[in-house]
């Protein structure tokens, strides 16, 4: 049960189809499928090689009968012991027919995953959250720079290895960046 009700009885039948025309036209991309029929989880999860994931999601956005039109959150979990370390989580909702999807794709350290701006001009600071908390680079992001720490902040907060107390106090502001300055004040 989640915070809207059954969703498995609601959108159960759908969701069948869906992962069925999915798994039809991405066959060589998709690694694994979780429905919450079968798993411990509320909407159906697809695991997604980085190499098909801005094809699905462009395919889940605008394909008629899947309608995901909107990014709700980019997200991410560390994983660490288990190899790949970091699974990017993208959870979708169609404003249209109140579906909801997850589409996740996995990735190492030091590996880069495809930005998802061109689907989404949105996922622009959610990317750069997930990169400020996590370490995980987007590859074509045009501005992939902290967006809640301080950029004097070393490591990245969420990670199972970063330090339970690892305190940082910065006792001076920073000055403004002048190129940051620049552009606000063009705009």
């Amino acid at each position: 049960m989640t915070n809207g009700g059954d969703w498995n009885s609601k959108f159960g039948e759908n969701w069948k189809l869906q992962i069925s025309k999915v798994k039809s036209k991405f066959s060589s991309q998709i690694e694994e499928i979780k429905m919450p029929s079968d798993s411990p989880t509320d909407v159906p999860i697809l695991y997604v090689k980085k190499s098909g994931l801005i094809e699905l999601l462009m395919y889940l956005k605008n394909e008629p009968g899947f309608e995901y039109n909107f990014l709700s959150d980019i997200t991410a979990t560390d994983e660490t012991p288990r190899s790949p370390r970091f699974e990017i989580v993208y959870n979708l909702f169609s404003t249209t027919r109140f579906w909801r999807i997850r589409v996740k794709t996995r990735s190492q350290e030091n590996e880069d995953v495809p930005t998802a701006i061109s689907v989404w001009p949105g996922a622009n600071w959610a990317e750069r959250e997930v990169y400020d908390m996590f370490g995980v680079k987007f590859f074509g992001h045009p501005d992939l720079r902290r967006i809640l720490m301080d950029e004097r902040w070393e490591g990245h907060p969420l990670r199972k290895d970063y330090p339970l107390r690892g305190y940082q106090v910065f006792t001076e502001p920073m000055s403004p960046r002048e190129d940051l300055l620049e552009d606000f004040l063009e705009n």
